[in-house]
């Protein structure tokens, strides 16, 4: 990754997710920080939508539970030059995935980490965004739990594609490709996350979209008759009238390590119908989480509005309204890195 300064000096250790990502020492402040690459951003239209906006949100996220921005800068000095740009991140330690590959997690340990995640979804829910790419590798070990990368959230009131999330924690109405989804869409996946740390391994493992679908109606039950006439896709109400009739599966019974309460939570969090699964505020009032549940942790972050995700502009707009915001950021001190295993 190649990187001028001001953020640091090379040699630096890829680490993370896929994509344009180092960990690099702030040159200002000697702080060991992350820094992001986007990735030709300004490719098409689409793209450099997708970038202004993951820059707009992290901007403007303040909240524990969620990763922030210390500073963005671009090597080019014009907006004629201007091509690419990097964003610089507190360091985080490993990711989730990795931890689970290497050590059984405890009951306690599950419970504290599933409430961190919902409490970061929470606020972000509250903002009016989603996730909808929610995965052990963007859950990063810290104090306190962090959830990364913005690449791909979207306000509640855009379209979406079906094909964003990795596939074993994609929830239903994206496989089904229903064009708005709710809130809920993160649950369903943070659902997979929980079942996953219960289990060792992914609940649902479907080797393709369909394949995904039918591993998931092997323990939710085929739908109810109410559910498929929601879908507003035909082909996707066609597909599952096609299905075998399946029954649910009692969830103890999959979830055999787990208390009754986590098979509770669960079972409100893998709910094929939107409109039936729990939110995160919900969620977060669980029985299973009566021992460490604290409203006052649970901080409201400041109303977001934008109208971005309905703007039009051609390649060039973007471009310079990405650039104007590079320039008027105004970076954070960097703290001391804390890579606090949890």
């Amino acid at each position: 990754l190649p990187c001028p300064a001001p953020a640091g000096s090379p040699p630096f250790h890829a680490y993370g997710p896929p994509g344009r990502r180092a960990s690099a020492v702030d040159g200002r402040s000697g702080t060991k920080v992350a820094i992001k690459k986007l990735y030709r951003p300004f490719q098409s239209q689409i793209l450099a939508k997708r970038a202004y906006r993951e820059l707009r949100l992290l901007k403007h996220m303040k909240h524990e539970n969620v990763i922030g921005i210390l500073d963005v800068f671009t090597p080019d000095v014009t907006l004629e030059k201007f091509n690419g740009f990097y964003i610089v991140m507190p360091f985080m330690g490993t990711d989730l995935s990795k931890i689970m590959k290497h050590e059984k997690l405890t009951e306690d340990r599950i419970q504290f980490l599933v409430y961190q995640i919902l409490k970061g979804l929470k606020v972000c829910h509250f903002l009016l965004f989603l996730f909808h790419n929610l995965i052990t590798v963007w859950v990063y070990f810290v104090l306190p739990l962090q959830i990364l990368d913005f690449g791909m959230a979207r306000h509640t009131d855009s379209e979406m594609t079906g094909y964003v999330v990795t596939r074993w924690y994609r929830a239903p109405e994206v496989i089904l490709n229903w064009m708005h989804y709710t809130q809920t869409v993160d649950i369903w996946s943070v659902g997979c996350i929980m079942a996953e740390m219960i289990m060792g391994r992914p609940l649902f493992r479907g080797n393709d979209h369909l394949d995904q679908l039918k591993e998931i109606m092997k323990i939710t039950g085929t739908p109810s008759q109410d559910f498929v006439q929601k879908l507003k896709s035909q082909a996707a109400k066609n597909y599952i009238k096609s299905l075998p009739k399946v029954q649910k599966k009692d969830f103890a019974s999959v979830l055999k390590h787990a208390s009754p309460l986590a098979v509770n939570l669960l079972e409100n969090m893998l709910v094929l119908d939107v409109e039936e699964r729990v939110t995160a505020a919900e969620a977060l009032m669980h029985p299973y989480f009566e021992a460490i549940h604290d409203p006052e942790e649970e901080i409201e972050a400041e109303k977001y509005y934008e109208t971005f995700d309905n703007m039009d502009l051609t390649l060039d707009e973007w471009k310079r309204v990405t650039y104007k915001e590079i320039l008027n950021f105004k970076p954070l001190q960097t703290s001391e890195s804390k890579e606090t295993a949890v």
